[in-house]
């Protein structure tokens, strides 16, 4: 098969090419090469980011547009700051590229014979893996691999893929939402990082999880705990109301055992709960995590108790608010995306539906302190054609947020920090049947890239005026923005043991 890659090429309002891509530049764009960082507070001490990879969507649009990968650039001292320095457009349409992961572990760091220098960058819809050089050219990515859906399916019997994470061993963990006719028999794809061979299942024979999403694992207690969406071909379409209380939304946590890949207990969180995004602390030495579970509106703790077992426990609940002129009667927040800070002092939320962005103190896990909140969009909106006729927690509704001129459509949903945990980037593109529904506009319009300022001492959110990334007037036409990488690592990648 030959591979067609598209690179569009820049405005010509913007730098000269041979400037931008010159030694000089490649080289200001690589401090953060290779495996990582000898610990979490080590890493807080690296360098100030300079570059971002941007997953960007284009699926089920009328341009007819392969989904891409967008280098932008970050460092306010560069002639090219809050653009879009380079497009790498995949060979198919409609891949539903969601989210990304690492070819190297951060547990590899010292070992000069291993570099973190491809990007895995699974399909959503299309069941297909990405394999993207950053290594050869830091400002502009290329394609490496393609690994095929078919052969996927024929070795695993996996389709929808999701989250990625490399092991030690050097094989890459793809999450599966379910088999390959859309059913909740999900899994986790196995790949080799050297040869990117499929070697099957992740987890043993014996133990097919009902459902699946995200994971993330701890080396330390040597254990994997994966997340549950429900059947995709019922959570991948359009949400409807319909499908709750019938077990289609997912309700358990699994965590299996990382060595043999048995499955050692099922959390069941309650009906319809779907916990989704799944992070442990960046200590390795910790046994505690969070989830979020965005239909029902909360952030819930696990942690390993005395006797052995894992208990979840709720620790926060966003309230729904009352409203009248949208499709529901209330509106729920949505929590979808978390990310924590690489002390583990704060978390960080997303709520997509009400449009506000949290930072929570987690000193203690059990009893996380909200500290800092900012509004950037949602369908609460004062003036907007939803009222708000009860709300627990604001007086009023947030007003419209705009932002160097630009009305910004849709809410906050995922989330990267910057190592040192004073700049948190802020994308608002969720999946597509779902943006479709909730938030028109943004499909029409186009996505945002924000930086919010975080008070790491006191708490505190700020957006930075000066900090706008438009993805509305791109080549291909309005785009999608999702996932957030920079170079080498970040808070959303990293696990040390």
């Amino acid at each position: 098969m030959t591979l067609m890659i598209q690179v569009f090429p820049f405005d010509v309002n913007k730098p000269d090419l041979d400037l931008l891509f010159s030694p000089k530049c490649i080289g200001r764009y690589a401090s953060c090469h290779g495996p990582g960082y000898a610990s979490p507070l080590e890493a807080m001490k690296g360098p100030k980011e300079k570059l971002m990879y941007v997953v960007c969507v284009l699926t089920q649009t009328d341009t007819r547009q392969p989904d891409y990968l967008a280098t932008v650039d970050v460092d306010p001292e560069s002639p090219c700051y809050c653009q879009v320095i380079h497009r790498l457009h995949m060979p198919y349409l409609d891949d539903e590229l969601h989210h990304s992961g690492w070819n190297a572990p951060v547990s590899t760091f010292g070992d000069t014979g291993i570099e973190r220098n491809c990007l895995v960058l699974p399909g959503l819809r299309s069941g297909r893996v990405y394999v993207v050089d950053t290594g050869s050219d830091l400002c502009a990515p290329s394609l490496c691999k393609v690994i095929e859906p078919r052969e996927i399916i024929k070795k695993t019997d996996l389709g929808n893929l999701s989250s990625s994470h490399c092991l030690c061993n050097g094989d890459v963990l793809i999450s599966a939402l379910g088999d390959a006719f859309g059913n909740g028999k999900g899994g986790i794809l196995a790949l080799d990082s050297e040869t990117w061979e499929v070697k099957g299942n992740w987890e043993s024979k014996e133990d097919v999880p009902a459902g699946m999403f995200d994971f993330w694992y701890q080396p330390q207690y040597n254990v994997l705990i994966t997340s549950d969406l429900g059947e995709p071909k019922f959570s991948l379409n359009q949400f409807s109301i319909d499908n709750l209380r019938k077990g289609r939304y997912g309700r358990y946590l699994h965590v299996w055992d990382l060595s043999t890949h048995h499955l050692l207990q099922t959390i069941d969180m309650g009906e319809d709960a779907t916990p989704l995004e799944i992070r442990f602390l960046h200590n390795p030495n910790s046994c505690h995590g969070y989830v979020t579970c965005p239909l029902e509106g909360s952030i819930n703790h696990f942690f390993k108790t005395e006797d052995g077992c894992w208990r979840v426990e709720k620790v926060i609940q966003i309230p729904n608010k009352k409203v009248s002129g949208w499709r529901y009667p209330e509106v729920p927040a949505f929590p979808f995306a978390i990310v924590i800070s690489l002390n583990d002092k704060f978390l960080y939320l997303s709520n997509w539906l009400h449009g506000d962005v949290r930072q929570y103190d987690i000193t203690d896990p059990h009893c996380p302190k909200l500290v800092g909140q900012v509004f950037v969009g949602g369908c609460l909106e004062k003036g907007g054609p939803v009222t708000v006729l009860e709300d627990p927690e604001l007086d009023c509704q947030p007003d419209p947020f705009v932002i160097q001129g630009r009305k910004v459509q849709g809410g906050p949903q995922k989330l990267q920090l910057s190592l040192d945990g004073h700049r948190l980037y802020v994308t608002n593109s969720l999946y597509t049947p779902w943006d479709k529904e909730f938030y028109p506009k943004l499909v029409r319009e186009g996505s945002v890239m924000l930086q919010l300022h975080a008070n790491t001492e006191k708490g505190g959110l700020c957006v930075n005026p000066e900090f706008l990334v438009d993805f509305g007037h791109e080549p291909s036409g309005p785009a999608r923005a999702k996932e957030m990488r920079y170079p080498g690592g970040d808070c959303t990648s990293d696990i040390w043991e």
